[in-house]
């Protein structure tokens, strides 16, 4: 009997591990900045249809509205409370979204900022996204409700409660992040209300929650916190069903903080991945592709089984959070597609497409002055919808890159390969690898600056297959190259250093 109580409670804590998503789909994508509206047609129409998993959201509580500058992404992460209205939609449009993607599959995960309120200089009013009324001057939000009794302040002992020591791990946790409000989470009524915020969008049927901050709380709050949490809603996951947890915590290494303190509370973001994948793939610091043969572990990253990664994420694409200049982007979508290739084929982590929009980008001294610059928005300063062109690219300036062709493949490619071990290795000491995921897919990177040319083992079983990246398996046909693998697993691959998308990826549903 005690060892089925001890099974049971470790089923338990392991659940939060698990994204939960459903029909062997194994990728998120964040629809930064989206609509509710259109997040739920995107769904049904495209995400259930390629295989994709699930959907991070961005917050969506309330937030305050700034209008200098004009409606900037980041306002999105300054709450003033936990209605659930936002430039994305109103409760009505969350609960549709929720439920609409839900019955095709395709899970939700909520940004959750529990760390913090509004900047102290937010000032008084009802500008905020649902129209509550706030102080920031005397730290009173009385739609949760808070009082300055709420903070961190008496916490805090630099001069002006700001964080000013990232070595100092008592400031990282109890002062002011960018002038923020920071919440006291060791109080008992915070934690309440926090927990009855995430509560509520665990009942309206979200999978989880992306925890902004997670280096700026203490993990005793957070776990206390996540004790409270009820299980998912039984009406689309298994009844004793935890949500998916994963903390945003940036640790690059050289801080006291570390990545391992939330191990035990749900996944955490791998920075390093995004950072060093960039350097590698941009050939920086004397880099090679082939030096990621022990790719994940073996690079100093965290265990695969708490680690979600991702080539860029909504901060370090502008320049925030970490990473620096080596982070790709849609800017470079060259480099792009092969490291998101890269990504979705390797088994390390639980993996995050991320879906951008574009921006007038205004470099000085190598820094985009341009870099809050929110969604395309009408004069309003309400979000455009995304409208869909006729060749499955998206208008409005919303880039969509789970759209692209090449990393909607690839997402696909990792459902098939699911759960198979990375084998059948190749590189050619430089910038050309090959790799298989078991019997089930393969995948050859040319980022050398002359041809490969080579016969390779695949371990795929003897067939013609259709490459996913220059095209796509239709009926009978390929739109795109083929490859020959013959009986004893072996194909010859040709893959120019001037092609579009310098690399061929074939796997078990892409046998013609």
């Amino acid at each position: 009997m005690k060892l089925l109580i001890v099974a049971a409670l470790v089923g338990l804590c392991f659940a939060q591990y698990n994204p939960n998503t459903k029909h062997n789909r194994t990728s998120i994508v964040h629809l930064f900045e989206w609509r509710w509206a259109d997040i739920a047609e995107e769904c049904e129409r495209y995400l259930a249809p390629n295989g994709y998993g699930g959907v991070q959201i961005s917050p969506p509580g309330e937030n305050i509205v700034v209008t200098n500058p004009w409606h900037p992404w980041w306002q999105r992460y300054q709450p003033i409370g936990y209605n659930l209205c936002s430039r994305s939609g109103t409760e009505e449009e969350l609960k549709d979204m929720i439920t609409r993607c839900n019955n095709v599959g395709v899970n939700i995960y909520a940004d959750a900022v529990i760390n913090h309120m509004c900047a102290a200089s937010g000032g008084e009013g009802t500008h905020s996204s649902c129209g509550s009324y706030f102080n920031a001057n005397k730290e009173d939000f009385p739609s949760v409700p808070y009082s300055s009794w709420d903070f961190n302040d008496a916490k805090c002992k630099t001069a002006k409660e700001e964080i000013e020591n990232y070595n100092d791990v008592f400031q990282v946790r109890n002062c002011r992040l960018v002038s923020l409000l920071d919440l006291a989470l060791e109080k008992d009524y915070v934690r309440g209300k926090v927990a009855e915020y995430l509560n509520k969008l665990i009942d309206l049927g979200v999978a989880g929650f992306r925890v902004d901050a997670c280096k700026h709380m203490w993990p005793g709050d957070l776990s206390n916190i996540y004790s409270r949490l009820k299980t998912l809603n039984t009406t689309w996951f298994s009844p004793g069903t935890k949500p998916f947890i994963y903390q945003e915590v940036i640790d690059l290494g050289g801080e006291p903080i570390k990545v391992s303190e939330y191990f035990e509370l749900g996944r955490v973001t791998e920075f390093k991945h995004s950072a060093k994948l960039g350097t590698v793939i941009r050939k920086w610091d004397k880099e090679k592709l082939s030096y990621l043969k022990n790719w994940g572990e073996g690079w100093g990253f965290m265990p695969s089984d708490r680690a979600v990664v991702f080539v860029d994420n909504h901060d370090n694409q502008r320049g925030h959070g970490a990473g620096g200049a080596s982070v790709l982007t849609f800017w470079d979508s060259r480099f792009y597609k092969i490291a998101t290739g890269l990504m979705l084929a390797h088994p390390y982590g639980v993996t995050i497409v991320m879906s951008s929009y574009r921006w007038d980008r205004h470099f000085v001294n190598g820094k985009d002055q341009n870099d809050w610059v929110g969604p395309p928005s009408n004069a309003s300063g309400s979000t455009k919808p995304v409208p869909i062109n006729p060749d499955s690219t998206c208008g409005n300036n919303w880039v969509c890159e789970h759209r692209w062709h090449q990393i909607r493949n690839m997402v696909i490619f990792r459902n098939v390969v699911n759960g198979q071990p990375l084998s059948n290795w190749w590189d050619n000491s430089n910038n050309q690898i090959a790799f298989s995921r078991g019997s089930k897919g393969f995948i050859v990177i040319n980022n050398d600056d002359w041809a490969l040319n080579v016969m390779l083992n695949t371990g795929l079983p003897m067939g013609t297959y259709c490459d996913v990246i220059s095209g796509d398996k239709s009926g009978g046909s390929c739109t795109g190259k083929l490859v020959s693998v013959g009986s004893d697993g072996r194909a010859t691959f040709s893959i120019s250093n001037t092609d579009k998308d310098p690399f061929i990826a074939i796997h078990a549903d892409s046998k013609l």
